[in-house]
């Protein structure tokens, strides 16, 4: 059993975060903000998917305005991704976001800062101080230690700005492309700090590479109990980072949301064709909810034995194979049977 970090809570919609809420998955929409229909469109899809919070990049007043008629028809809350300019924030609060992604100490004058804090206050809409190990402040950069504290350093900065203005619905992340670095950035700031935490490791590549740098990553800090809400940054589909983000918490126990796929490496033992057998039961459960776990075995030695836990699995025979359920077999059947019969009866039971 994890012991999670404790942290003040604090909610963007109907979302807790920190506390004793359930840890978050959230993604953002690659699609132009401009264009209400696309955003939306995709906003579904990734609510389908499990997706509870999604940002939006808000790169000019158009974008700030799209806000409004994207609020009234997203399941999910909604974050805007604000850079440098404070009219944008403020033109996005006053359109109905429930959350901003800013760094106070980059909006410009105190007196910008103060108008963006006091409507968000007024408004009741938590800021993410999102810090990138890449795009630290220069005078930061220049010191002799190591990034991760200088990343420390720089939250830190931001987070006084805020407090100064007696604001503290506020959430952090510290995110660099090296994973250890990104490690070593929330062990500290854990330390000193209780407001909740955005986890993810920036820039983390394409689908392979990016799942195992986020795994590695995200996974330490989570088995540690440090994060409230979490990213997988891939260069793919928003939809692939949702999917990754709870296969990493259901691989902890941290969330039970969907199927939990188990299947084993082939060997010299399996005479069916256990690769393209696990996948297409992957596949065809990919949105499926309930929290079951699900085998695919590729022979009777790692088969009801070896996955007697699984709620339904299959076990791999000479071009035929076994169903089972709780390591009890219930039925032989040939290999092009096996995943309709398996679908089927998954489905039946769990209406």
């Amino acid at each position: 059993m994890i012991e999670r970090r404790k942290s003040k809570q604090i909610q963007i919609g109907d979302v807790k975060i920190g506390g004793d809420a359930l840890i978050s998955v959230q993604s953002m929409t690659n699609t132009d903000t401009r264009d209400v229909k696309s955003t939306l469109k995709q906003i579904y899809n990734l609510a389908e998917m499990g997706c509870e919070l999604v940002r939006l990049a808000i790169l000019n007043p158009e974008a700030a305005d799209a806000v409004k008629d994207i609020k009234k028809k997203s399941p999910i809350p909604l974050i805007a991704d604000i850079h440098f300019d404070y009219r944008l924030a403020i033109r996005c609060i006053e359109n109905g976001i429930d959350a901003l992604r800013l760094n106070p100490g980059n909006i410009g004058k105190e007196e910008n800062i103060k108008k963006v804090v006091s409507l968000a206050k007024t408004n009741d809409i938590p800021i993410r101080i999102g810090i990138n190990g890449g795009s630290l402040e220069k005078d930061l950069e220049c010191l002799d230690i190591p990034l991760h504290e200088k990343m420390v350093k720089s939250a830190l900065r931001h987070i006084r700005i805020l407090e100064n203005n007696n604001f503290d619905k506020i959430k952090v992340s510290l995110k660099s492309s090296d994973v250890l670095t990104t490690i070593e950035a929330y062990r500290l700031i854990a330390k000193k700090i209780e407001y909740p935490l955005h986890l993810g490791v920036t820039e983390a590549g394409t689908y392979n590479g990016g799942i195992i740098k986020s795994a590695v990553g995200l996974g330490t800090l989570l088995a540690e109990g440090i994060g409230d809400t979490i990213r997988v940054s891939l260069t793919d589909s928003p939809i692939e980072e949702v999917k990754a983000g709870f296969m990493i918490l259901k691989s902890l126990g941290l969330r039970k949301k969907g199927i939990n796929f188990v299947s084993c490496p082939t060997c010299g033992r399996t005479q069916i064709d256990l690769i393209s057998l696990a996948k297409e039961v992957e596949n065809r459960l990919e949105n499926f909810n309930k929290p079951l776990t699900i085998a695919v075995m590729g022979c009777a030695v790692n088969g009801p034995g070896e996955a007697k836990h699984a709620d339904y699995g299959i076990a791999g025979g000479i071009k035929e194979g076994y169903i089972f359920k709780k390591g009890q077999i219930i039925k032989r059947l040939p290999e092009e049977k096996l995943v309709d019969e398996f679908i089927n009866l998954i489905q039946m039971e769990n209406v």
